[in-house]
């Protein structure tokens, strides 16, 4: 039987939504015949082996009952290690691959994969590399204009600056949020800049776009393996007046969050627009670097102009709703996942060159600092 290791949850605004995505997963594993071992890490950084089947309200605290405290190892013999005794050096949990199910955070920034990487565990989802660039609304916005990717306007908002090249009213960003957490519409420059201190999710970083009340989402999935595909198109309906932004709430506190929110799905849109939106969606996967399933977010004016607005490397269930043209049962899309981390490695150290002959040859370390 393949033993499978899911983590969810982590030290991120996002926590409550990863361990929803992490118990779908789990069970879906589950199902599939798998065995499955929970990894849940909690909002203090700690990590616990718990129950896979439990019930979300389990996880309303800390960790829920009956967890097994987990460490970390790296070295000779890295993994996840449960307590062991003091003349026993213990043993690794046996995973044959991991499902990273963390929103925002160090779990989808890339610090995680990081660490499984050094580790030489397999993982679904993006590697370090595509995480962070996924996770940097500064970074992904000059990837995609410099590879001319149309976009709005997107500049770095600092105590110190005194002007932008487009005017208000603004909507601010944090620099590193993985969802719509931290969001603010603004009036003005020096507001914008007022919210840095107030704001305790702008003050890693922050990004100012324009605001355009005009436009409206659209979001399309795509994953990477057994082959690239695209999922259908979706247009996420805003609950409250023309204008708002689709807020966190809006995505996920209802409900089964984006799988009961309001849209429409497939979303009706005129034939060479969606060929635009696909081939576009495409070409983003391909210069982030598609591995697992992400989700691509679009803004669009009804005129039809298209911007690039994020990706979401880990999107919230997979975003399993999504995958209705062609439909990609839950199980099936969780189970090619764990294939797919298995048959793809995130990470191969090359030491190549590093053969000693610099340091046979070297002078004194003294010599060099005089």
């Amino acid at each position: 039987m393949r033993q499978f290791g899911v983590i969810f949850g982590g030290p991120s605004p996002e926590h409550d939504i990863s361990i929803l995505t992490g118990l779908q997963a789990a069970r879906a594993l589950h199902k599939s015949g798998a065995k499955v071992i929970g990894l849940f890490w909690n909002k203090l950084g700690e990590w616990y082996q718990v129950d896979p089947l439990a019930e979300a309200s389990a996880f309303a605290s800390s960790q829920p009952a009956g967890a097994q405290p987990l460490f970390l190892r790296l070295g000779s013999e890295p993994g996840f290690y449960p307590p062991s005794g003091r003349l026993s050096k213990g043993k690794a949990l046996e995973l044959e691959a991991v499902m990273n199910c963390c929103h925002g955070g160090a779990g989808e920034d890339g610090s995680l994969q990081a660490i499984l990487d050094l580790m030489g565990i397999p993982y679904s989802g993006p590697n370090a590399r595509t995480a962070l660039i996924g996770m940097d609304k500064l970074a992904f916005h000059a990837l995609m204009t410099q590879n001319s990717i149309s976009a709005l306007p997107r500049e770095p908002l600092f105590k110190s600056t005194e002007a932008l090249s487009f005017d208000g009213p603004y909507i601010v960003k944090p620099r590193f949020g993985g969802s719509s957490i931290g969001i603010e519409v603004v009036a003005d420059l020096e507001t914008a800049k007022m919210r840095l201190d107030a704001n305790i999710h702008l003050r890693s970083g922050a990004v100012v776009e324009p605001y355009r009340p005009d436009l409206f989402d659209i979001q399309v999935a795509a994953r990477s393996f057994p082959a690239f595909e695209l999922s259908a198109i979706e247009r996420p309906l805003k609950k409250g007046t023309v204008g708002e932004i689709l807020s966190y709430s809006d995505k996920y506190i209802a409900g089964e969050g984006m799988a009961t929110a309001p849209r429409e799905l497939p979303a009706e849109l005129d034939p060479k627009v969606e060929q635009e939106i696909r081939t576009t969606a495409a070409k983003v996967t391909e210069l982030v670097g598609l591995r697992g399933v992400m989700r691509v977010d679009f803004l669009m004016a009804e005129d039809s102009s298209l911007y690039i607005n994020e990706v979401n490397t880990i999107p919230g269930s997979l975003s399993h709703y999504l995958w209705i043209e062609p439909k990609i049962p839950f199980e099936r899309l969780v189970t090619q996942l764990m294939e797919e981390a298995i048959a793809s490695p995130t990470y191969l150290a090359v030491v190549a060159g590093a053969d000693g002959s610099v340091l046979r040859t070297a002078s004194s370390i003294a010599a060099k600092l005089a």
